[in-house]
């Protein structure tokens, strides 16, 4: 005790350790503070349950701490309040009945606990939450978010579909917003039934977003929300087995996206991300991904994939996205920063068109067409285009039999990335899952008759409402007809025949820009203009046609015919004849003009 000011002189031993020992002469007696984060005890079958459970009892305590508020509770209802996989929520229910300890609704749906007085202490401190205290100053973003999704379409389950919650949304954004600098620069959602796109424009609306998808449904929606709020988001339609939008690769700043939560969807989705990254070294993905506590071979899988791929995981935030749905895995998914170590990615593996969960398009769906169907497919197609068996047999585009593939064989990622040179006839399989594609790939092609094989139930054939939607995304440019029961009861051909001679003034606009789909949209539109005015008798220099085009809504810049949504089509024609009309007055102006020199 040397150097102390006043010293209490010698004590007996062991009187140091008692609670008298320590205290100040003159005090006031005080007792012995408790620890106000020791969780009281529980009943006895319970607190077994929890250490059998190990260190990650944290989450089981989450459920009981929403349990002992008294009220009556979903299995369902605690996964998404708790983020905990429904399995554990189960097992948790079992344990507790089984200690008498829960109370069944009649109808055996919701749960109460019979003494929740227990219960009160079962929580522990929760960790910070990395963007909780941002939330509050943007309430009008939460707003808009939360009627964007409740207006938004429905899931799609082919597409492996979950909701997340208003909140999430914003939270990314917010994550986004902070973490990195996007003054000017561009963020590429892949994939985004989320709406995390409008999430990031309404926080930070300097920036630029792009967003690419396969539901159609998804891009008018965001397109519409973005045109009502005056939000920079910029949409593209593209099958992703297939590749990126050319517009779209190498362009952005940072990628988000939220993919199938199969390891080959994960794979395929972060892929083409960084494809879609500037500089892969200094971008980052950003994904949503989660698998339940109790199938941690399926998230070791998945990450494996990451690494090897050469994908840093610079951070992983838990449970940091949540969902109207998902219960099997805690109606929650993580966070993932992942950071590329080198420009490109190794070769995939996996099967890249079955990267779903369920639908047609899952690991174990069924579809295509085994070799007696496929030759009774082309036989029937030799009949209906009158080739002889001396002629050339037409190319063969997409998943064939090996016993029926002809000489000219072109993958369908082929034919859609560039014009293919295939001959008179191509015969196009979008059996399997890839039905959603059939406009498009008629669009594609080059071959004067082309016929687009698929499922009598698809969409575009089984009613009339479906193949007035596909003659509206070909015609002007192309003829169509729609063949039952070719080669089989179950399948169709779309047969589309070219016919570049359709028509004038706007409609031969429409026919050149659908003969070039792979072109971009502002150079068709150009020589599509220069082409219809020569034709009307009032021709017009490139120069002219440029300063039109130039003058055409925001959204035709940037993309190609093949990557437009759906909803942008109805309107490319208002925009061919309201450029048509600018192109001929400007033509007529320097007409007069000339006269009066």
């Amino acid at each position: 005790m040397a150097g102390h000011p006043t010293s209490p002189g010698p004590v007996e031993p062991g009187a140091a350790d008692s609670p008298e020992a320590a205290r100040v002469p003159g005090a006031p007696e005080t007792q012995t503070p408790s620890r106000p984060d020791d969780p009281q005890p529980l009943p006895e079958a319970v607190e077994d349950f929890l250490r059998e459970y190990g260190p990650d009892a944290t989450r089981p305590r989450t459920v009981l701490a929403l349990l002992s508020d008294g009220r009556w509770w979903s299995a369902n209802e605690l996964v998404r309040a708790s983020g905990v996989a429904h399995a554990v929520v189960a097992s948790l229910f079992r344990a507790l009945e089984a200690a008498g300890e829960l109370e069944r609704e009649p109808a055996g749906e919701r749960h109460r606990l019979s003494r929740p007085a227990p219960y009160n202490s079962a929580t522990a401190p929760s960790l910070a939450d990395p963007v909780a205290h941002l939330l509050p100053a943007h309430a009008w973003a939460t707003a808009e978010l939360a009627r964007a999704i409740s207006e938004g379409p429905a899931s799609d389950l082919d597409l492996d579909h979950v909701s997340a919650t208003a909140e999430t949304a914003l939270r990314r954004a917010l994550f986004l917003a902070t973490r990195f600098d996007l003054r000017q620069r561009t963020l590429l959602c892949v994939g985004d039934h989320d709406l995390t796109s409008l999430a990031l424009a309404l926080v930070r609306p300097e920036a630029r977003v792009r967003v690419v998808d396969l539901d159609e449904r998804v891009l008018a929606h965001i397109d519409a929300v973005a045109e009502r709020l005056g939000l920079p988001v910029r949409t593209h339609t593209a099958d992703l087995r297939l590749g990126l939008p050319a517009s779209l690769r190498e362009g952005a700043d940072l990628v988000f996206t939220d993919p199938p939560y199969t390891p080959d969807g994960v794979d395929l989705f972060v892929r083409r991300g960084v494809e879609g990254l500037a500089d892969p070294r200094r971008g980052r993905v950003l994904v949503a991904y989660g698998a339940s506590e109790t199938t941690p071979k399926l998230a070791a899988a998945t990450q494996a994939r990451m690494v090897r791929s050469g994908l840093l995981l610079e951070a992983v935030w838990p449970d940091f996205n949540r969902y109207l749905g998902a219960e099997s895995i805690g109606a929650a998914s993580d966070l993932y920063v992942l950071r590329p170590l080198a420009r490109t990615l190794p070769s995939p593996g996996g099967d890249a068109s079955r990267v779903y969960s369920q639908g047609v398009n899952a690991k174990e769906a069924r579809g295509g067409l085994d070799a007696e169907r496929a030759a009774a497919v082309l036989a029937r197609i030799a009949e209906l285009s009158r080739s002889d068996t001396d002629g050339p047999a037409p190319a063969l585009v997409g998943d064939w039999p090996r016993e029926v593939s002809g000489e000219v064989r072109v993958r369908l990622s082929t034919w859609m990335e560039s014009p293919t040179a295939v001959g008179a006839h191509a015969v196009v399989n979008l059996t399997g899952g890839w039905e959603r594609l059939a406009p498009r790939v008629a669009l594609a092609s080059t071959a004067d008759d082309t016929f687009v094989l698929v499922p009598s139930s698809s969409r575009w054939v089984r009613d009339e409402a479906g193949q007035k939607g596909f003659r509206a995304l070909v015609e002007p440019g192309c003829r169509v007809r729609f063949l039952r029961g070719v080669g089989a009861a179950d399948l169709t051909a779309i047969r589309c025949t070219r016919n570049p001679e359709s028509g004038e003034g706007a409609d031969q606009v429409l026919a050149h820009v659908r003969a070039r789909a792979h072109g971009t949209l502002t150079a068709t539109l150009r020589t599509g203009l220069v082409e219809a005015a020569a034709r009307l008798g009032r021709p017009i220099n490139k120069r002219t046609a440029r300063h039109a085009v130039a003058s055409a809504p925001e959204w035709v810049a940037g993309h190609a015919l093949l990557d437009l949504p759906e909803h942008r089509f109805a309107e490319l024609r208002g925009v061919a004849s309201e450029l048509l009309a600018r192109v001929e007055e400007s033509a007529a102006t320097e007409s007069r003009a000339e006269g009066e020199d």
